[in-house]
């Protein structure tokens, strides 16, 4: 008979992405996160579009731990690979369809020039729409903190 727990374990390893980082800060609600760099980044076939793997100075805050964490403790941080493949979507795949998609159709009605400008200014109204809804985003791309073993 198998051990549950083994395989509970090793299924929630594959479907999700961890990064491995120091506590750095404790606020009343939140706790932010020093990423350090990341092996299994190596491995990751969206590691072209996230930014973590490019750099060890990254930091992220996460609200609402059900644990208790001191400061400079290590910690794993861990996200479904599910929500972290749409996170690219929102991130970098849906502005570049929008912005080929007012390229194309504006180009058939104003010059090439203006509408390669206008393809670049329809991603402002984007990025301040995400900006906007930013605590919907945090609810729906909840990361996990676990203690480092």
């Amino acid at each position: 008979m198998e051990n549950t727990d083994e395989i509970n374990e090793s299924e929630f390893r594959v479907k999700s992405i961890k990064h491995e980082g120091v506590i750095s800060k404790i606020n009343f609600s939140s706790y932010t996160i020093s990423l350090k760099g990341n092996i299994n980044c190596e491995g990751c076939k969206a590691k072209a579009a996230c930014g973590v793997s490019e750099s060890n100075d990254k930091e992220i805050e996460i609200f609402e731990s059900n644990q208790v964490f001191s400061l400079n403790e290590p910690v794993t941080v861990s996200l479904k690979k599910e929500l972290g493949l749409k996170a690219v979507f929102w991130a970098y795949i849906f502005p570049f369809i929008l912005m080929m998609i007012t390229l194309v159709i504006a180009s058939l009605f104003f010059t090439e020039w203006f509408a390669g400008i206008l393809s670049l200014l329809v991603l402002g109204p984007y990025y301040l729409m995400l900006f906007v809804f930013n605590n919907s985003f945090k609810k729906a791309f909840k990361l996990s903190i676990l203690k480092y073993n």
